[in-house]
């Protein structure tokens, strides 16, 4: 059966999720079989997802097929998303697109991976909607895309050209029309008889983009059949004389040929465009790169084209006109048929693709935005990658387009696109070398950001050696004082602190921050960036009024800075601030600051960008420390589990996060809970940073303290002395966290009434609290509270009394005391513990 008009139309209120789907064929004809077996397979799949793949070679249609399908049966979705799949690195930022339709507050500016994530558990979830169908569209290798395929109770449909997703999937063959097919087509769209349409549709070999582009020519030009067909004979003849190989088919090599001839004759300009636009990718171009960045290609002719509105608009319009091109007025762009690039590219000859070819690489450079730390600028830049890597923008040298990768580059590192950003970068660093030489400028610049990426993923270690030997490089061939040599010597003190060497960063940092002030300037970005990561060294060597100061002075400069600051870099300073603030002691102003800074990452980010949930923990750990425990729990889970879901189980945010939820639980009186999630933080740790990383150390204590609270003190014991080794062998014994273990270890030599020893132990950590912080500090309280109840048992009533008197006050003076800790030192007469938080380096 041959449907001589669009399908039926399915009665039934529209799907609450429409996006990205192409705009319906209005001359789409035929394939009623394919479309109900399609129906009927995808609805008989009631217990898990099994996608149904569209198979076949170009130009027979498989796209309009899968277009037809979602808006004929569109009623019987909630959701309705179309994924382009050709170039995996992207997948992810279209499921991310979703994100906002879901209610899962994830904002389309950035976090693709973070989003995607969530997304995929969603649909699994069934929730809020169980009725979704996702198109992904020319997809080829199955393993690219597999991990994106969601699970669940909808429906997934894939396009591919690719034989090997038979097996994998239910396979739908899709081949050139029937004649029946092709001759009801071509009736609607270009008004032709049986006959001649049986004729125009033989010599075509009844496929259908040929047919689509014939039928547009008649249409355009009045051409009768009989000359067209003479005209595709002489056209055949001389591709066939030309011997070239026979990758596409000859009928719509020719067709294609005599569409192109015919927009020659009347519109030269439009050829130009054509050709243009076969030197991008596959996905839509957006128009608007024509028209800011037209004024930027090098030949002349094809300039005056592009920089003349009115011109262009002609062009582009006869494009749609011959069906050469799909015009998309609603999103402002336009897309050529993957099939119709390959023929455009194969036309001329190399010299003159190369010409093509970097007038698109400078058309891209010129259109992409110029701040790319802004998140204003995302949406921009990520309509463009979709063509940086078709377009083989790493063949070129032309510093502005090289400069406007690592603008990409840097776009997809700060918006959270870390998996994206590292495949981009490992790709162009291969190619410029290549190119350039390993050593060249651009290369060693790309490497540091390789470095950077690397580092947000976890991988310390890989960041640490890729960051040295390029700091090596770079340091020989463009000097220690480069304005990219510093940026990387700052990149590299991270790397320090990652690896657990914080006096070693703090010093590198401080030598750079002259340095910084002297090249760059004192109030320019990357002075303040460096500022920034010297405060967080001051916090990571306990040294917290340093840290707050210096963290104060950021932020106060990040306000009044007429430059643009970029919203990661203020959230970062202001989350480190609310930090700096409660680890010196003021839990209250940190909920304050910490909740104002939550809200900006919640607004200006999205509520799943990595620094938008590490705002999150250190907010959730300041509560906790103020004494709201039932809200520090509620936070503390919440951050977990978009953790686990967007970063995996292993990656240092998440098991951090872990920690805090550990420790969150423990102050609620969920032991158990809490225990068998700090002995998996500490294991997760391990394998991240070895045994001897004070973050380690640190977790372990969280640990003890809750096999203590299980009635295992002499296993605490064994963990909290070789903690409290590690961390002052690492840190000294002056350290905070080293502090804060032997305060964890003298409650477990209490618990196994060796009571001498945990005096001791107290009243040595007493005194070199009191030596560093005020009296009314907290982990200080916590000592001397303990050591109280030490004195007391071995009859030094006393002293003891003093001791409390001192810990009352400092109570009454740093928080109330109504402050839990209060109530179960003062009142309650208990041991305090004290845990450990890890903060991000």
């Amino acid at each position: 059966m041959t449907d001589s008009q669009q399908g039926p139309v399915r009665v039934g209120r529209a799907p609450e999720v429409w996006g990205r789907v192409p705009a319906r064929n209005v001359n789409f004809t035929g394939r009623s079989a394919l479309l109900d077996r399609m129906h009927e397979g995808l609805s008989s799949e009631v217990t898990a997802v099994v996608p149904h793949a569209l198979h076949g070679f170009g130009g027979v249609g498989k796209t309009q097929l899968a277009v037809e399908y979602a808006h004929r049966y569109k009623s019987e979705y909630d959701v309705v998303w179309w994924i382009p799949a050709d170039q995996p690195v992207l997948v992810k930022s279209s499921l991310a697109g979703l994100a906002p339709y879901l209610g899962l507050q994830a904002a389309t500016r950035g976090g693709a991976e973070d989003a995607a994530d969530a997304v995929l558990d969603a649909l699994r979830r069934g929730e809020p909607y169980d009725r979704w169908l996702l198109i992904f569209d020319n997809a080829d290798q199955p393993e690219e895309i597999s991990d994106l395929i969601p699970q669940g109770p909808g429906q997934v449909v894939i396009t591919s050209r690719n034989h090997r997703w038979q097996g994998i999937v239910d396979t739908v063959a899709v081949d050139v029309f029937t004649r029946e097919e092709s001759v009801a087509f071509l009736s609607r769209r270009a008004l032709l008889s049986e006959a001649d349409a049986d004729r125009l549709a033989e010599q075509l070999g009844d496929l259908p983009l040929a047919l689509e582009q014939a039928g547009a020519l008649h249409v355009e030009t009045g051409i009768s059949v009989d000359d067209y067909l003479a005209l595709l004979k002489e056209q055949t003849s001389a591709l066939l004389s030309e011997s070239k190989p026979s990758e596409y088919p000859m009928s719509m090599t020719a067709a294609w040929a005599l569409s192109v001839a015919q927009l020659r004759s009347k519109l030269p300009e439009a050829v130009d465009v054509l050709r243009c636009c076969a030197f991008f990718g596959p996905e839509p171009i957006p128009r608007d790169v024509f028209r800011l960045a037209g004024h930027e290609v090098s030949d002349p002719g094809l300039s005056a084209i592009l920089s003349d509105t009115i011109l262009l608009t002609r062009a582009i319009r006869e494009l749609g006109r011959f069906a050469l091109a799909t015009i998309d007025s609603q999103s402002r762009t336009i897309q050529v048929h993957r099939l119709v690039q390959a023929l455009l590219r194969d036309e001329i000859e190399e010299e003159e693709r190369a010409r093509y070819r970097h007038e698109v690489h400078l058309l891209l450079a010129g259109a992409a935005p110029k701040y790319p730390d802004e998140t204003a600028s995302w949406p921009r830049y990520n309509e463009l990658i979709a063509h940086i890597l078709p377009a083989r923008v790493a063949d070129c040298a032309d510093p502005a387009v090289r400069s406007m990768v690592r603008d990409v580059l840097y776009y997809l590192y700060r918006s959270g696109n870390y998996q994206s950003a590292r495949i981009f970068a490992e790709r162009f660093v291969e190619r410029w070398s290549e190119v350039s030489g390993s050593d060249h400028p651009d290369v060693l610049v790309v490497r540091r950001h390789l470095g950077s990426i690397v580092r947000e993923l976890g991988e310390y270690r890989a960041a640490y050696e890729l960051d040295s030997a390029t700091l090596e490089r770079m340091t020989d061939v463009l000097g220690p004082e480069d304005p990219e040599t510093l940026v990387l010597s700052s990149g590299f003190a991270a790397d320090l602190r990652a690896m657990g060497d914080w006096p070693a960063a703090r010093e590198l940092d401080e030598r750079l921050r002259d340095q910084h002030a002297r090249v760059f300037g004192e109030e320019a970005l990357p002075t303040l960036q460096l500022m920034n990561n010297l405060a967080i060294d001051y916090g990571l060597n306990s040294e917290y009024t340093k840290a707050r100061n210096l963290f104060e002075l950021v932020h106060r400069k990040q306000s009044q800075s007429q430059q643009r600051i970029g919203e990661v870099n203020v959230l970062n300073a202001w989350n480190g601030l609310s930090r700096a603030v409660r680890l010196e002691g003021d839990s209250v102003e940190a909920v304050a600051l910490g909740e104002e800074a939550l809200a900006y990452g919640v607004n200006e980010l999205d509520a799943e960008h990595l620094w938008t949930l590490r705002t999150a923990r250190d907010l959730s750990i300041a509560r906790r420390r103020a004494g709201d425990l039932d809200a520090s729990l509620e936070l503390a889970q919440d951050v977990y589990s978009r953790l686990q879901r967007t970063m995996g189980d292993h990656h240092p945010d998440t098991v951090a996060a872990a920690s805090n939820l550990s420790n969150a639980l423990r102050a609620t009186g969920d032991i158990e809970a809490a225990y068998e999630i700090a002995a998996q933080a500490v294991a997760h740790y391990q394998s991240l940073y070895g045994d001897d990383h004070p973050y380690v150390h640190g977790c372990a204590t969280n640990l003890a303290i809750l096999r203590r609270l299980r009635g295992d003190a002499e296993g605490a014991r064994a963990i909290d002395e070789v903690a409290l080794a590690g961390l002052d062998a690492r840190l000294g014994r002056d350290h905070h966290y080293t502090l804060t273990c032997a305060v964890n270890l003298a409650s477990d030599l209490a618990a196994l009434g060796l009571i001498e020893e945990a005096r001791r132990l107290g009243h040595d950590t007493l005194e070199r609290l009191r030596r560093q912080f005020k009296s009314s500090y907290p982990l200080l309280l916590a000592c001397a509270t303990n050591h109280a109840l030490d004195t007391t048992a071995a009859g030094f009533e006393e002293e003891a009394e003093a001791l409390l008197e001192e810990a009352r006050q400092g109570y009454a003076q740093a928080m109330t005391v109504d402050h839990p800790d209060a109530r179960l030192a003062l009142v309650a007469r208990e041991r305090m513990n004290c845990d450990f938080d890890p903060p991000p380096i």
